[in-house]
């Protein structure tokens, strides 16, 4: 039986009126996702997705410092992202231009037809044995700081450490560290704001990428940092920073 006939006999199974079956990789079925109320308005939101899908502004992935074995055990996301860039991260970082070492940055205008976002932010976390929830904590603080920086009110973020061939930290650990540090880093932009001290920015969503096998243990993380960061504002000392007015 030939491709056309397999279809017509699947459809004359079906209750009339009935839709056919979705497929699996349908690109019209939006991703799952569960939406949570950050500060100010902040969407935080946790959606199966990979970091070349994401239509948003600014797209925020993370690297470990380049070793001689490193791109023989990267696999998934971040193969795919620098293969549909046409090679471009590999190549910044054979040629020594990126490093990876500790939050070491470069932004990225991405070219038309390649990926969803407009532009990419890549950020070093150096060694791997040196990997810690505190360093990416201030991950999350740089990756709200270069978005404040540009003005990207709609940010994906992810972490690809897992993709890098390590599992030394809990998936959600990490997710909490990075989302606690944005929360934070957002307060302090939003305070010096309304002391005049930075320039009007508002972050509408922070979109929190993960797979399928780690999407609840992410949600569970990202949860607990929201209700961490809003503990740790509430402590912050509610003195102006300056006694000048700008």
């Amino acid at each position: 039986m030939n491709r056309l006939a397999k279809v017509v006999a699947l459809l004359l199974l079906l209750p009339a009126g009935a839709a056919p079956p979705a497929r699996a990789d349908d690109p019209a079925k939006p991703p799952a996702e569960t939406k949570l109320a950050g500060p100010d308005g902040l969407s935080v939101i946790v959606r199966m997705q990979g970091p070349y899908d994401a239509d948003v502004p600014l797209q925020v992935v993370c690297y470990f410092k380049r070793t001689a074995d490193s791109d023989k055990r990267m696999a998934g996301a971040p193969v795919e992202l620098d293969k549909r860039l046409g090679g471009l991260i590999g190549s910044l970082r054979a040629r020594g231009e990126f490093a990876g070492d500790d939050l070491e940055t470069v932004l990225i205008d991405v070219p038309e037809g390649t990926i969803k976002p407009r532009q990419l932010l890549l950020i070093g976390i150096g060694d791997e044995a040196s990997l810690s929830l505190d360093k990416m904590e201030r991950v999350g603080k740089v990756g709200l700081r270069e978005a404040a920086r540009v003005g990207a009110t709609r940010v994906a973020f992810a972490p690809l450490i897992r993709d890098q061939g390590n599992d030394a930290i809990k998936t959600g650990d990490v997710e909490t560290a990075v989302t606690r540090g944005m929360l934070l880093a957002y307060d302090t932009e939003r305070r010096l704001q309304k002391q005049g001290f930075a320039k009007a920015y508002a972050l509408e969503e922070w979109v929190v990428e993960a797979g399928p096998t780690y999407y609840d243990e992410t949600v569970a993380g990202v949860k607990k940092a929201i209700a961490g960061a809003g503990d740790a504002v509430k402590a912050r000392d509610p003195k102006p920073y300056s006694t000048r007015s700008k």
